[in-house]
């Protein structure tokens, strides 16, 4: 008995070691022989999770935990099975193993703020930390500080909040570039990439005074601070100096998954339907292992939208349908996936179904009926029906008293002479803003709008009611009572002279300017025209007056060097040749007796003349026998020998006009393809 508990310390003493040394296997070696030795130790079990725990071995540990529950009992272990939980990313499982503990200590604490942040409840979870923050005096209050002002920049970036300042410290580079996340959820783009300069200067220092580290892995650790300024450059709209960025850190290849997944989807979001090849690629870093547990939802979202948009842009309509249904199902009241699905109808021409779709998702989430509406008038417009178009915009109550949408409907009425129409577009927006907003900047530019609308289109009998409207809220406006008046003329003449005393009279119109100087001056455009010379005028002034303005002499023409100015010009000499009346065509005939002109073995008529059995003198010829004398003076010409033409064959391209292949780039240090 004394040799076993002489063993069993020393057992013990080993473990310990180890524990120190941080050699956790074979302090699991050691704690296996105690429990060998002394079996249900309450105490060696304990040690023998928590080991497993150094060594990454969780479900291991979480086994142990759950065959000796009744041993340990639940307070003792609490902490080491809601992080196994945790890690094994079991996160509801871990935050029912936490809330059921009647009271926390500050290391479960920061557990339950770990979990409330993965399951994205941030008003809780910053709460924990704020307590944590307030409560504990340790070495961890840095770590604690980080930690909230991570959950501050996803509530600004996910739930579009404005946090409290909770004035921290910007003294490390992850704070820096927390308070950058958070300056990019507000819109502050400017500061915020101002904020990422200092976070990654902050880091260089930090890292520069560890001797151990290298360039490389400074250039690793920057690799989240690049990426996110290339994200601030694409939302300001430079779009290459963002994708150069994103390239250089995906060649950096880092081992957090989830900075690969959110780079190479912004990368495909700027490529867009333009180079494909390249999305593929880079669609297959968005599918590792273990990114749904380093991403929040929206993240994770946005990826299978942009992998379903990728799969229309490469025309894979069956895969484009599978992932835009996915995306239905998963997120039911979310347009963008019927968005997506009705893209894939237009594509392939099957706008009848697109618009059914539309129509019935409108129906079963009115929420979002207004987007989904305005889609449907996008296709109406597309398809040329302007009047359903209208008809679906009107529908809209969102939007229909908005000026934008009123600027609209008039001009597409107006488009199909509906005047009618455009009118009551604008009585029915008077009518909201004269309930709502009477006298508001809005309600008048209607009114000055519908006025304007209705003269233009001779509706001034309708537009009195506006211009009465108008002139009274400004009585110093003569243009509107001008406007009135003639309106008026047409209806009552007696209300139109009545209306008129009150224009201005001529003599307080008339302004002391003088009209010869001001036709003259630099800004006039228009000058009045001199009066015209009378005859006489242009007789030599005396001497004395001054001078006579000498004329400046034309110079003659040069003529032609045969020139006869005898002979007439001929009248047709600018029409062409074959056009004139005179032109007889070329006269044929002339050079046919000329010798070795002609077809091959054709003979000329000078070769008849060079015969001497048809001089004068020579006897006659008698002709030969077996052949018919010929019947003309001229022999037949013989029949030609015609070279056939060469077959042309088809151009091939030598070597030097040779296509190269495309070839693959390279493979660098630690770059990819």
């Amino acid at each position: 008995m004394a040799s076993g508990g002489g063993t069993v310390a020393s057992l013990w003493t080993e473990v310990n070691r180890c524990g120190q040394n941080g050699d956790f296997t074979r302090a699991i070696k050691a704690v296996n022989k105690i429990l060998h030795e002394v079996k249900e130790d309450v105490t060696a079990l304990h040690c023998k999770i928590v080991c497993l725990l150094q060594n990454g071995s969780f479900k291991e540990a979480l086994n142990v935990m759950n065959t000796y529950s009744k041993i340990l009992g639940s307070e003792l272990i609490v902490f080491e099975k809601a992080y196994c939980e945790y890690r094994l990313n079991r996160v509801e499982s871990a935050l029912k193993t936490i809330e059921g503990v009647s009271e926390q200590t500050d290391k479960l604490k920061e557990l339950y703020g770990q979990v409330l942040y993965r399951m994205e409840r941030y008003d809780e979870c910053k709460a924990v930390y704020t307590d944590l923050i307030r409560n504990s005096q340790d070495e961890y209050e840095e770590e604690r500080k980080t930690n909230l002002s991570a959950v501050v920049a996803a509530m600004s970036t996910w739930e579009k909040a404005s946090p409290d300042y909770l004035g921290l410290s910007e003294t490390t580079y992850e704070l820096s570039y927390n308070a950058a996340c958070t300056l990019i959820g507000q819109g502050q783009l400017t500061e915020a990439m101002n904020k990422l300069q200092e976070a990654e200067e902050l880091c260089r220092v930090s890292l520069s005074e560890d001797l151990d580290i290298t360039e490389e892995d400074i250039e690793s650790e920057l690799a989240v601070i690049h990426s996110q300024m290339a994200y601030v450059m694409q939302l300001q709209g430079r779009t290459e100096v963002a994708l150069q960025l994103y390239n250089q850190v995906i060649k950096l290849k880092p081992s957090d998954v989830g900075l690969l997944a959110v780079t190479a989807n912004n990368i495909i979001t700027i490529n867009k339907d333009q180079n494909v090849f390249d999305s593929k690629k880079k669609v297959k870093l968005t599918n590792a292992d273990g990114v749904e547990y380093k991403l929040a939802k929206k993240q994770l979202q946005a990826i299978e939208f942009n992998k379903a948009l990728l799969a229309m842009y490469t025309n894979q309509a069956d895969q484009c349908r599978k992932l835009s249904s996915g995306l239905q199902s998963q997120n039911p009241g979310h347009p963008r996936p019927v968005l997506i699905q009705v893209a894939q109808l237009c594509r392939e021409k099957q706008h009848s179904k697109a618009m059914e779709l539309l129509q019935c998702f409108a129906d079963h989430h009115p929420e979002s009926a207004s987007g989904i509406k305005l889609t449907m008038a996008q296709l109406y417009l597309t398809q040329g029906h302007v009047t359903k178009a209208c008809d679906i915009l009107r529908s809209i109550d969102d939007f229909k008293h908005k000026q934008g949408m009123i600027s609209a409907l008039v001009t597409m009425y107006n488009h199909e002479e509906d005047i009618d129409s455009a009118i009551d577009v604008f009585s029915q927006a008077i009518q909201h803003y004269q309930s709502e907003q009477p006298g508001s900047s809005i309600h008048l530019a209607l009114v000055r709008e519908a006025a304007d609308f209705k003269l233009k289109y001779g509706r001034k009998k309708e537009a009195i009611s506006d211009l009465e409207q108008l002139w009274k809220q400004n009585t110093n406006d003569i243009h509107t009572l001008a406007q009135l008046i003639s309106a008026y003329s047409l209806v009552d003449q007696d209300k139109a002279k009545s209306l008129s005393k009150h224009l201005p009279s001529l003599e307080s119109m008339s302004f002391n300017v003088d009209v010869d100087e001001l036709e003259n001056s630099h800004g006039a455009n228009y000058v009045r025209k001199k009066a015209a010379k009378v005859p006489g005028d242009n007789l030599p002034k005396e001497q004395g007056q001054g001078d006579v303005k000498k004329k400046r002499k034309k110079k003659k023409g040069k003529l032609p060097k045969n020139y006869d100015q005898t002979a007439n010009p001929d009248q047709e000499r600018w029409l062409p040749m074959r056009e004139r009346t005179y032109y007889r065509g070329r006269k044929k005939g002339k050079k046919k007796e000329q010798v070795g002109k002609g077809t091959q073995g054709a003979t000329s008529g000078a070769a008849s003349d060079l015969d001497a059995s048809k001089t004068a003198n020579s006897p006659p010829t008698s002709p030969r026998p077996g052949s018919a004398q010929a019947s003309a003076s001229t022999s037949a010409p013989a029949a030609s020998n015609v070279v056939p033409p060469r077959q042309q064959k088809p151009a091939t391209a030598g070597p030097g006009a040779r296509k190269k292949a495309p070839q693959k780039k390279k493979k660098g240090g630690k770059g990819g393809w």
